[in-house]
């Protein structure tokens, strides 16, 4: 199976990987031939970022259900894993999806660079290079070189290059290039108006394309000339004014500026990437807490990152002739952007262009009426009905076992939680009426109704179930629970609210 390595960098990075899981957890795949195993790999100095947390715990869900439930279960039916599943050496990984930054944790930027070795004429430089002031993580302002990383760069680019260019030296990135095949695609995601992202995208870039020059890694040949797509995030969003913070959102703009200049000889002037996404909204919402990173910077998931999640799955859409890489550099690099239908400041499926729309409203709707079922429905209808009591059965048990208890129930949570922040975000994203009944819950949808249709109700969705279940055999509880719920949800919609397959 060829795979699809996704750099996350920064908390941007972070919640575009969150947006893109759940995307996939829904059933949501490319039309493509081509079948993708995805590998992220999560980039960021600030391991206590609640972003990051999150998201890590998620992945590491959403590959337990996926393992037991098997790839043809419809909901986790693309494979999700660590980079330490594919290593072939006796190089020993974390088996986490975070990449390990050295000599970061407690660490001043000024011991990272070993400030006080440097030559006279070394320092001097090194003074101009980062001068500027910043704050430390007890909120005190201090000097860049006395920065300490391990609340990220906080909006330091300069910084984050330093540091990330460790990553051509990392055991990850030699596993990444030993274990990287011919079919296999890269996709780098990040903003371009912070610290660690806007660093971390060129740098990592750089490596991957100057692999032939790295003589600590094997595989090069094919990783130098790698199919590679990346999303650069521009200002989406709003923070709160706070005059000692050194995140300011009058900054956002400069930085990206700053940062596309750099870009056009770095990245795009010298056709680096093949397929190469922006996206941004200049829309002036809910502000988010200004934290800049020392509280652990939790924010609202975000309707950009929803859609940025799906360039990676156009980029898989992509055939191979497009994507093309001779030298280290894309034959014929493509850019692109994302528009909508309709503007407005909460968004529905309707919104959405046609593709789009097709692509991810069925999907995204099983899931959210799996979860409410599992809400509002089944402690009622479990070791009751037909569909519960057929072999395997799912019983009180089963509802005990470590795999619906912990990963079901912590991943559909975690799935709710992205729904209502979307929702309460600005912009907002609003396809469903979460506290609604059964045949409301769609926003725009109408069931169909008459003297001959039946009512769709939990009655109505048990019955499915019972039909969906019944003559069926299902290795297992875990797949049953998953396949069984796919099928029926797919069914209701197709049938009842006039979705399209």
């Amino acid at each position: 199976m060829a795979r699809l390595f996704v750099f996350a960098i920064g908390g941007t990075g972070s919640r575009v990987l969150k947006s893109l899981t759940m995307l996939l957890a829904s059933g949501v795949k490319p039309n493509s031939a081509t079948e993708f195993e995805i590998v992220p790999i999560i980039i960021d100095p600030h391991k206590s970022n609640e972003d990051l947390k999150r998201t890590a715990r998620m992945l590491e869900n959403y590959q337990a259900i996926a393992e037991r439930a098997g790839a043809d279960s419809g909901f986790f039916g693309t494979r999700i894993t660590t980079l330490d599943k594919l290593v072939t050496s006796q190089n020993r990984l974390s088996g986490s999806f975070t990449f390990n930054l050295q000599q970061v944790a407690n660490t001043q930027f000024k011991d990272y660079i070993d400030f006080a070795q440097l030559s006279e004429p070394n320092r001097a430089l090194a003074d101009i290079l980062f001068s500027g002031k910043s704050i430390n993580k007890r909120d005190e302002e201090v000097n860049l070189l006395d920065v300490e990383m391990d609340i990220g760069f906080v909006g330091n680019p300069n910084i984050g290059s330093v540091v990330l260019n460790q990553f051509k030296d990392s055991e990850e990135f030699k596993e990444v290039a030993s274990n990287f095949n011919a079919d296999d695609r890269i996709f780098i995601i990040s903003s371009i108006f912070g610290g660690t992202g806007a660093a971390g995208f060129p740098t990592i870039l750089k490596n991957i394309r100057d692999a032939m020059n790295n003589r600590n890694i094997d595989g090069k040949g094919f990783l130098q000339n790698a199919k590679i797509g990346a999303i650069s995030v521009l200002p989406y969003f709003n923070i709160e004014k706070d005059p000692n913070s050194p995140i300011q959102k009058s900054d956002f703009i400069a930085k990206t500026k700053a940062a596309l200049y750099y870009y056009k000889d770095n990245v795009t002037g010298n056709n680096s990437v093949n397929a190469l996404y922006y996206i941004n909204d200049d829309y002036s919402g809910k502000p988010y807490k200004n934290d800049a990173g020392n509280e652990g910077q939790k924010n609202d998931a975000h309707f950009i990152e929803m859609v940025s999640a799906l360039a990676v799955i156009d980029f898989l859409e992509m055939p191979d002739r497009d994507l093309e890489s001779a030298g280290g550099k894309a034959v014929k690099p493509i850019y692109k952007e994302f528009g909508m239908k309709n503007d407005s400041p909460d968004f529905k499926f309707s919104d959405f262009e046609d593709n789009t729309e097709y692509k991810i409203s069925l999907r995204l709707s099983q899931l959210a009426l799996f979860k409410k079922f599992l809400d509002e429905r089944l402690n009622e209808s479990i070791e009751k009905q037909a569909w519960s009591n057929d072999a395997p059965t799912i019983d009180r048990a089963f509802l005990s076992d470590s795999f619906y208890r912990t990963n079901l129930s912590e991943f559909m949570t975690a799935f709710g939680n992205w729904l209502k922040e979307m929702s309460s975000n600005r912009r907002g994203f609003t396809p469903f009426n979460l506290n609604s009944t059964i045949d409301s819950l769609v926003v725009d949808k109408t069931v169909k109704s008459g003297w001959f249709e039946k009512k769709v109700d939990y009655a109505y969705f048990d019955d499915g179930l019972s039909k969906q279940s019944k003559g069926k055999t299902f290795p297992s509880a875990e797949q049953k629970i998953v396949k069984l719920f796919f099928d029926t949800t797919e069914e209701i919609l197709t049938e009842k609210f006039g979705f399209k397959k």
